[in-house]
């Protein structure tokens, strides 16, 4: 089958090894949270599958469920921000 169009070819720009870790999200640290105690729930189940079931705890919460991840979130950002501001 021959190539009629020319590929598009984008060249991505090194990453900072010495760059700060970006913050995480409330839900990444609901899900460091709960990883295990759902994993011991669920010991038969893939990494997929405690992807969803996270997922839909997460959903199922209140925002005053939510509110400390939240707060850590917004910690952990400010954290980011602070030593990307430092770094440059």
């Amino acid at each position: 089958m021959p190539k009629d169009k020319k590929e598009k070819v984008t060249k991505r720009n090194k990453k900072d090894p010495n760059a700060p870790k970006r913050g995480l999200s409330a839900y990444m640290f609901f899900s460091q949270a709960n990883r295990d105690k759902v994993k011991a729930e669920s010991p038969n189940a893939s990494f997929g599958e405690l992807g969803k079931i996270l997922g839909e705890k997460w959903r199922a919460m209140s925002d005053a469920q939510k509110k400390p991840y939240i707060e850590m979130a917004e910690k952990d950002k400010a954290r980011y921000e602070a030593e990307k501001a430092k770094q440059k």
